[in-house]
Formats: structure tokens, C-alpha cells, sequence
């Protein structure tokens, strides 16, 4: 899957896929850059992120998870495109709209086919907000 790399703003020299509508447009957008401690995806909450009780939306954290569980395996797709196939989540803490949040993680194991993923999405204080982790499928990209 081709990547574009972001050239203004916060996320300036950062990754995303823009071909990925819902990632980028609806849900997002979503970022991603390797630094110096490894992977590390994020995005800044916005309005249209929030629930009716002030904290960040569950399935919004979930999409950036599922987003997140690209980003980290992202090498270990070497290019390909893929599916999740599994995907499990822990709600921790609340996050508000202004704040960024980060995902970071590991790929625990990487095989022929399958990747599985883990990571946590913390607060700008380090606080965790959300545990996850998943399985991901190579697969041939539909026309």
C-alpha cells in the first residue's frame, strides 16, 4: 500500500494513507513515523472525535488502534496489503479533545501470512487510554 508523507502542520514528515478514506477523512487523520524508540503512530483530538460525555469516542480509539496495528507492523508487511483479522481492546482513562494521542507497540511475531500486534495508545502525560492488540492477514489488494 503506497504511503504519503504529511508536508505541513504538526504532522509535518510524518506517514499516513490518504487512499485509506476512512483512516484519513472520517475517522482520522492518522499518522505515523519510526523515531528513535521505534514506531510510533498518532493523531490530535479533534471535535468531531468526542462522545456526549467530554472524552474521546470508543469507537474512535478503536479505529486509531486498528490504524496503530498497521503502523507498528508496518515493515513486517513488506509492502503487502493487509486485513485485520482479530482485534481486541481494554478502555483505560479518558482522553479530551485538544490532546494527542500516541500508540506505540510491538510486532510479537511475524509469519508467512499473519502479523500479530500489540500496543498501548497513551495521553500527552503518559497516561494510558487504551490496550490493544491484533492479527493481521497479508492479502492480495482487491481491483
Amino acid at each position: 500500500m503506497s504511503t504519503t508523507i504529511e508536508e505541513s502542520g504538526e504532522f509535518a514528515g510524518w506517514t499516513t494513507w490518504k487512499e485509506e478514506p476512512f483512516e484519513y477523512e472520517t475517522a482520522g487523520p492518522f499518522y505515523f513515523r519510526v523515531d528513535e524508540k521505534g514506531p510510533v503512530a498518532a493523531f490530535r483530538v479533534q471535535r468531531k472525535h468526542m462522545n456526549a460525555g467530554g472524552v474521546v469516542h470508543g469507537g474512535c480509539l478503536m479505529s486509531f488502534a486498528d490504524f496503530s496495528l498497521f503502523a507498528l507492523g508496518h515493515e513486517a508487511m513488506e509492502g503487502s496489503y493487509g486485513v485485520t483479522v482479530a482485534f481486541t481492546s481494554e478502555f483505560i482513562d479518558g482522553a479530551v479533545e485538544g490532546e494527542r494521542l500516541e500508540a506505540r507497540g510491538d510486532v510479537l511475531r511475524k509469519g508467512g501470512s499473519l502479523s500479530f500486534v500489540r500496543g498501548i495508545i497513551s495521553g500527552e502525560d503518559g497516561r494510558p487510554v487504551l490496550n490493544f492488540s491484533g492479527t493481521i492477514k497479508k492479502r492480495r489488494k482487491q481491483p
